[in-house]
């Protein structure tokens, strides 16, 4: 770089490189006069979003591995992801600080607001193979956000591109479980069972990733069963917002597994 291009180039600086101006000015409450805990209560939402893009874009990632039969790539993006489940546990801790009455002195101002309605969260779930259509029309209003989930909808799951690559990689996975209808959720196979077993029992370093494919899953059934807990703790058995049954809703999505097959097999050995 030229010195008269340095002189015209803008410092960089730390605040302007991560847009902390910017950032800092998006925890707009609701309340007024301010509620004290509203503050917390939007920094560890935005904060959860900004976490689910980061997960969205490693498991992106690692599934473009698996395309590129190179699991072995994407075992990296795995690691990383199961750390930041890890924090997203941990965040419950810090909004498990506030009490029922301290959230109930702004839920009012929430209105028809929900985490129900978290676009990025029923993406990775649509990108894990959880798949609901139904979801899709709840986003309808938002052309862009109905857009995002169709194209997660339509899209092959992590699981399916994972036993795209076994096949290929000469481990045999039965033609309708390969040709199957990748809106529907993922369902379990015996026949994809037997030749999970059999990598297991003879790829040690295929095993090592079905195993943190499994600590995917686990980390993700953690994350639930712990928000459920601070929902329960929080409102009771008090409706949602939004219109959402609350922790009744959320209680009926516990221990549904993504990869239902690497859990059948435990009891296989």
């Amino acid at each position: 770089m030229t010195s008269y291009e340095n002189e015209m180039s803008p410092e960089v600086t730390y605040g302007s490189y991560l847009k902390i101006p910017e950032l800092l000015s998006l925890q707009q409450v609701a309340s007024d006069p301010p509620e004290h805990d509203e503050t917390l209560f939007i920094i560890i939402h935005q904060v959860y979003e900004l976490w689910f893009k980061q997960v969205l874009h490693e498991l992106d990632h690692m599934v473009d591995h698996l395309d590129n039969d190179a699991p072995h790539r994407g075992g990296h993006q795995l690691k990383r992801v199961l750390k930041i489940l890890k924090i997203l546990v941990a965040q419950l801790d810090v909004l498990e600080t506030m009490t029922p009455l301290e959230f109930d002195s702004f839920r009012h101002f929430l209105a028809n607001a929900s985490g129900f309605q978290s676009v990025q969260f029923r993406e990775l779930e649509f990108l894990l193979g959880m798949k609901d259509p139904a979801h899709v029309e709840r986003f309808a209003h938002n052309p862009t956000e109905h857009a995002r989930l169709l194209r997660r909808l339509e899209a092959p799951s992590a699981w399916d591109r994972f036993l795209a690559y076994l096949d290929r990689s000469g481990h045999p996975i039965p033609s309708y479980v390969l040709e199957r209808d990748v809106s529907q959720p993922v369902t379990a196979s015996e026949e994809v069972q037997e030749t999970l077993i059999n990598i297991y029992l003879n790829d040690p370093a295929l095993a090592e990733f079905c195993e943190s494919l499994t600590d995917l899953d686990e980390g993700l059934q953690e994350w639930r069963y712990r928000h459920v807990k601070m929902v329960q703790r929080t409102i009771g058995t008090k409706m949602g917002t939004g219109g959402s049954l609350g922790a009744a809703y959320l209680q009926t999505t516990l221990f549904k597994p993504a990869f239902p097959d690497l859990w059948d097999i435990r009891a296989r050995f």
